[in-house]
This record gives structure tokens, C-alpha cells and sequence, in this order.
């Protein structure tokens, strides 16, 4: 009975690791935005050019990112203070999840290595059988209406609108299209689908080992 709630607990940890691995990945894909400046012909709406752009952009990452650094500034771009408000829950966001890949990978690993061990791996298949749905479904829903998509989860993840930037005092909303965070999405759902087919994966080939 014991081993049967570790065991829960180990697979919960696994899940939720993909997950933030995949969010952690998604939010530092850094070659998305560069991409997407002329994809989306950012250039079009700043006077700055494709190198100035990134250095701002690795200025607003570096704000979110690292907890040390308190103070958003970039070098072009001015902030109001309900951008600013936005970006530090945004920070709080970023960091909540990097605690939470920090504290579940190690009991993922070790639950990992118990299921190899006791050549147990097949038992991740119908787990994530199910696990592999939800993102389907999600982001069939985001497909479907992707502007309502995007309002629900600021309603989900935000208690105010600080989100709705005035171009006017936070030009930095002119370069940060809603085009962009959806292909942010859509890189997730990639990922994350991928990084749950993986146990599956692994769990037949051992199963087929077996026999």
C-alpha cells in the first residue's frame, strides 16, 4: 500500500515535470521571436532594427527569467506601471514554474529508475494514454477561437487587466503580437505532446522486451 501511494506520487511528479519542462522550453525559445520579426514583419511597426529588437527582447527575458533582477528596463522600449505590474506577474509565473520543475524532476528520476528496475516501465502506458489527450483537447479548443482562447487564459492566470497594454505608453505590445504568443502555444502543445508520448513509447519497448 505504501509503494502503491509512492508510486502515485512518482507519476504525478513525472507528469507534472513534462509539463514545466515543456512550459520551461516554450518560454525560452528564443529562436521563435527571431523567427517571427520577419515572419510577422515586426520591423514594420518599430523603428529599430532586427538587432536592436533582440536586445530588448533579451532585455525583457532576462527581467523575467532571473529573480535577482528586480527592475524591468529596456533599452528602447518605456514601461507604464501596469506594464510593469503585468511583467513582474508574469516573472512570478515564470519563476512558480521553474520551482516546480526544481522539485518534482528529482522524484521523477528516482521513479523512473524504480519502475526500470523492477522492469515496471510498461505501466506508463496507460497513464499517459490519458495524459495525452488533455493537450489534444486543449489545444483543439484554442484552434477553434484562439482570441477567446487567449482572454480565458489571462482570466485563468491574472486577476486584472494589466495584460491590455495601450500601445501608446507600452509600445512594446506593437512587437509582441498575439500571433506570436500563438505560435508559443502551438510550440507547447508540440512539445508537450511529444514529452508524453515518450513513457508510452518506452514503456512498449520494454514491454516487448519482456515477452
Amino acid at each position: 500500500m505504501k509503494y502503491k501511494w509512492l508510486e502515485r506520487v512518482g507519476l504525478l511528479c513525472l507528469i507534472v515535470t513534462l509539463l514545466t519542462l515543456a512550459i520551461t522550453l516554450t518560454i525560452n525559445a528564443r529562436w521563435l521571436y527571431q523567427f517571427d520579426i520577419g515572419h510577422l514583419d515586426l520591423l514594420d511597426y518599430t523603428t529599430l532594427s532586427a538587432k536592436e529588437l533582440m536586445h530588448n527582447f533579451d532585455q525583457l527575458m532576462r527581467y523575467l527569467n532571473l529573480p535577482w533582477v528586480e527592475t524591468l528596463k529596456m533599452a528602447d522600449f518605456p514601461v507604464s506601471s501596469s506594464g510593469a505590474l503585468h511583467f513582474y506577474e508574469v516573472k512570478k509565473l515564470f519563476l512558480l514554474n521553474y520551482g516546480i520543475l526544481l522539485v518534482t524532476i528529482v522524484p521523477s528520476f528516482f521513479y523512473l529508475r524504480h519502475l526500470n528496475k523492477q522492469q515496471r516501465l510498461w505501466t506508463l502506458i496507460q497513464p499517459f494514454r490519458i495524459a495525452v489527450v488533455v493537450p489534444i483537447v486543449i489545444a483543439f479548443l484554442m484552434a477553434v477561437n484562439f482570441d477567446r482562447f487567449f482572454i480565458m487564459f489571462h482570466g485563468v492566470f491574472f486577476n486584472n487587466d494589466a495584460w491590455i497594454f495601450n500601445p501608446a505608453t507600452d509600445p512594446i505590445i506593437n512587437v509582441l503580437p498575439e500571433t506570436f504568443f500563438l505560435h508559443c502555444f502551438i510550440l507547447f502543445f508540440v512539445l508537450l505532446e511529444i514529452f508524453y508520448l515518450l513513457p508510452i513509447y518506452f514503456g512498449k519497448r520494454a514491454l516487448k522486451k519482456e515477452r
